[in-house]
């Protein structure tokens, strides 16, 4: 069985996509399932969509599946690992999917190694939305090979790396330091251009200097993925800047973007539609 430790947005399109290859039993606990509000009644409905069981305990989650994803956000990632590590036996794998540094990826690592369990370093290397399970992955350490073995029947695009705890995490991060980067760029132009009606010319001038690229199709999405992801992305943004503090680098470009990133969503919706 496969368990999901967070059922946000990340684990449902993996649940969804796992499900429509044939996994016949998922479970997940998330923190936010039992509240009577939005987030709540979206995880149920998600779970109620994808077939997945919804359990009560991190404990529950252990003791049902011996395959279990970490989808949390960026500030919980060692929190939910300690939440479970002590209910992890040697027949567990324990894949932290999580968009955190390299350094985070260790504190994980260390929580489960408190436990019997075995320890995965994962990265999810695009978004997640429209690819389902097939959506690829890099994976790291001692015990990705079996993660891959465990996982094979559902044909997910799964590439093992050899490095030190965190050496998958750093991939992820720097580039998100381009791709989270552009879309705080995209942001910024397109409320600059927005308020001085320059939007046609800066787009048509965007395409000569870049051909082939629908600037504005391009905005619209980006602004959109800020619009609905911006704090998650803040978050990832400010586990970058920890990354590039802790190499000696100044994280000039990850602090902007992460600030960027937070844009009010007043302000995101004004330009999205142009």
């Amino acid at each position: 069985m496969i368990g999901f430790l967070g059922f946000g947005e990340a684990g449902f399109h993996l649940a969804r996509g796992l499900r429509s290859a044939g996994a016949q039993s998922l479970v997940a606990f998330d923190i936010n399932a039992q509240q009577r509000n939005g987030t709540g009644e979206r995880i149920r409905a998600r779970a109620a969509e994808t077939v997945t069981c919804l359990v009560e305990t991190p404990r529950e989650l252990a003791r049902r599946a011996a395959v279990i994803l970490s989808v949390v956000t960026a500030a919980s990632a060692r929190e939910a690992a300690e939440s479970i590590a002590g209910d992890l036996s040697a027949d567990h794998l324990y894949a932290d999917l999580n968009s955190v540094s390299p350094a985070t990826k260790g504190e994980v690592a260390s929580a489960i190694g408190k436990g019997a369990g075995r320890f995965v370093e994962g990265s999810i290397m695009a978004p997640v939305a429209g690819a389902d399970h097939r959506v690829p992955m890099l994976l790291n350490g001692p015990s990705a090979p079996a993660l891959v073995d465990a996982l094979s029947r559902y044909e997910m695009r799964l590439e093992v790396m050899d490095g030190a705890i965190g050496a998958a995490a750093a991939v992820k991060m720097c580039r998100s330091i381009v791709i989270k980067g552009l879309e705080a760029l995209m942001v910024e132009c397109a409320l600059a251009a927005g308020e001085h009606g320059a939007a046609d010319r800066v787009y048509d001038s965007l395409r000569e200097s870049y051909p082939g690229i629908d600037w504005r199709k391009t905005a619209r999405y980006m602004i959109g993925r800020v619009l609905e992801h911006g704090e998650r992305r803040a978050h990832e943004m400010d586990e970058v800047a920890s990354m590039l503090r802790a190499a000696g680098i100044e994280p000039l470009m990850a602090e902007a973007t992460a600030r960027r990133q937070r844009t009010p969503k007043s302000l995101l919706q004004s330009v999205v539609d142009v």
